[in-house]
């Protein structure tokens, strides 16, 4: 009969812990939720400056963004020793995202061109901060079919290592995956928006 043997091992970013069950199965969990920043201005400069200074700061830096989504990575995996080898019977990676948006809190009274602007301007932070979630949740679901895809090893303390290993390199290409989505959207950043703003217009039959 199959033994089960529990590890409990760290990362940074990652948490999993070893814990008692059988058969090899998976179950990502994402969750979300939403927080507003609030501005105020009556010109598309006033609002500029105030996204410049009141947004919120991404990890590592001070620079101040229009919105942000903070990612925090767990889980936990469990290994069976069978056969003089152990294997991953079960894991799980969860991911929650926290997207941190703009409010214009005294928009009343604006002109319709500044509010035409703005909410082409806020739709588009929207869709890019649910891309970085969307990609967490994606390289979530990666990592834990790597986790349950990885071969036996000679014990469980090898096991143990192998996991933390494959976690980490995991969490490794997420970030690489979110800088290179920030660097395509940055250089294409003016064209899209007067793009957008230009279908706005057009589907309302113009700025008056």
């Amino acid at each position: 009969m199959p033994s089960p043997t529990r590890h409990m091992f760290l990362l940074a970013a990652l948490c999993l812990t070893a814990s008692i069950c059988s058969p090899a199965v998976a179950a990502v969990v994402a969750t979300k939720s939403y927080s507003y920043f609030d501005i105020k201005g009556k010109t598309a400069d006033e609002l500029d400056q105030q996204l410049s200074t009141r947004g919120p700061t991404a990890s590592g830096s001070s620079a101040r963004h229009p919105g942000a989504t903070k990612i925090r990575f767990g889980g936990e995996a469990t290994y069976i020793q069978d056969g003089g080898r152990c294997r991953v019977s079960h894991a799980k990676v969860t991911v929650h995202t926290q997207i941190i948006l703009p409010r214009w809190s005294n928009r009343n009274g604006a002109s319709k061109q500044l509010s035409m602007i703005w909410d082409t301007l806020s739709s588009d932070i929207k869709r890019h901060e649910e891309r970085h979630a969307e990609i967490a949740r994606e390289q979530a679901k990666k990592m834990e079919k790597r986790i349950l895809a990885l071969p036996p090893q000679r014990n469980c303390e090898a096991m143990q290592e192998l996991v933390t290993v494959t976690s980490t390199r995991g969490i490794e290409e997420h970030d690489r995956l979110q800088a290179r989505f920030d660097q395509v959207e940055a250089v294409n950043f003016q064209n899209r928006i007067l793009r957008l703003l230009n279908n706005r217009i057009k589907s309302s039959g113009g700025v008056h």
